[in-house]
Formats: structure tokens, sequence, C-alpha cells
């Protein structure tokens, strides 16, 4: 049987950790919290948590600085920040540093706790996929990896070499690179890309996939803006090429 979710905010703001503890432990989850990003990061050995709310603006280390030094420490699990930002470019930045999604302040309640599962239900799913589906993950094992002039996306280690040397992608990046280089050629919509990374309850947020490609792009491309493996088929989607 599965343990309760456990959700961890980092916020300098007392009045938003009383307002989300009320909110997520009526929900059934546990709840632990910071008031500051290097207090997090501290606690994360101890709380375990499954899920991450995460202030961006706070003194001393903001959000973004937070979720970066998480992800080159390789932890994992989902990262949503809480944010009055909603502009393109803020959202480029939290992606950057690693998030997953971004819920902006006032939120509602019951928008933010499908958010958590979603998340949280998808993170859990590949841990149990890796686990326990002997069969896929067997399948994934022998798949040879996709081999596109100095790209090379390797399925069964989740690693993408350009030029021999390893590309440090995120989580959410390799699985949209992994996804488009399981069938180079093949058109992907934005929406199937989207529900891929969420399910397909979401609501799909044109804004993010973009942003999530731009960042892929500028670790992958030698000119992110005359791409040649990453391609985008105007008003339909993107496709990994199938030659150079």
């Amino acid at each position: 049987m599965n343990r309760p979710i456990k959700v961890m905010l980092i916020d300098d703001d007392p009045g938003i950790h009383e307002s989300l503890r009320a909110v997520v432990e009526e929900a059934g989850y546990e709840f632990c919290g910071a008031l500051g990003g290097r207090e997090g990061l501290r606690l994360l050995d101890d709380e375990h948590p499954d899920l991450l709310l995460l202030d961006v603006m706070m003194p001393g280390m903001n959000g973004f600085d937070v979720c970066q030094q998480m992800r080159e420490e390789g932890r994992r699990i989902p990262v949503i920040f809480l944010t009055a930002k909603n502009d393109i470019v803020d959202k480029s930045t939290g992606f950057k540093a690693g998030a997953d999604d971004y819920v902006t302040k006032p939120f509602i309640a019951d928008e933010l706790l499908l958010r958590i599962d979603a998340h949280v239900r998808r993170h859990r799913g590949d841990i149990e996929h890796a686990r326990k589906n002997s069969t896929d993950a067997s399948e994934l094992a022998r798949r040879e990896p996709c081999r596109i002039g100095d790209l090379e996306v390797f399925f069964d280690r989740y690693e993408v070499h350009l030029h021999g040397e390893t590309v440090p992608l995120t989580a959410k990046e390799f699985e949209i690179l992994a996804l488009l280089a399981e069938s180079p050629g093949e058109v992907f919509t934005r929406r199937r890309i989207y529900e891929h990374l969420w399910g397909e309850t979401a609501e799909v947020d044109e804004n993010s996939i973009t942003v999530f490609m731009r960042k892929i792009r500028e670790k992958i491309e030698e000119n992110p803006s005359e791409p040649k493996y990453l391609l985008t088929v105007q008003r339909v989607g993107y496709k990994m090429t199938d030659a150079l």
C-alpha cells in the first residue's frame, strides 16, 4: 500500500503556509514546509516529499536557484512554482531551472490539488513502471539507441549524448526528446506532447511546450534558431528529424 502523498512548501510567507497546510491536509495529503530556500534544501533529506511547491521570490535564495540546485543534486521529484508572475520569460527561467509546472497566485485550491495529484501520480507511475513492469522495462533495455548525426538518445540509460558528451537534460526534457526520438519523422502535436507529460486530463498550456522545446534546442542544437534535430511543423507541432 502506498504511503500518503507528502507535499512540501518552500515559501517565506507564514500565511501561505497556514492556508496551504489546511488545503493540503484536508485533501488527505501530508504537509511539511520551510520558510526559506536553504532551510528547504536541508529538509528534503529528512522529509522525503513526493512533490515540492516552491515560491519564486524569496530573500536569500530564490526559487529558481533552489530548483536548479535540486536538479543538479539529482532530485527528480515534481516541482510546481507558485508565482505572481505569468509571463513567458518567467516561465522560461523556471523550466530552465527544472520546474515541472507553474501555478499563478492567487491560486484556486481545487486547481492546485488537481495539479498536485496529476504530477505525483505520474511521478509514482514512472517509478513503478521502472521497478515492476518487467515486460516494458525489458523492451526498453533492448531498444537500440536513436542515433541521428552527432546526437544519441539512450532510452535504457535515460541519457542523451551530443558529440559523445552527456547533455544535461531535466527529466521532462528527456521525456519529450525520447518521445520524439522513438519515432523520427513522426509529427507530434503540442497536445499529444503535453498529455504524454501530464496525462490526458491535463489542460494544455501550449506556452509550456514552447518553453520546453526552446530549452532542449539550446542544449542540443548548434544554432537553436535554425534547428537540425528538433524541428517545428508550423501550426501542427514538432518532430525529430529522420535524416541529416
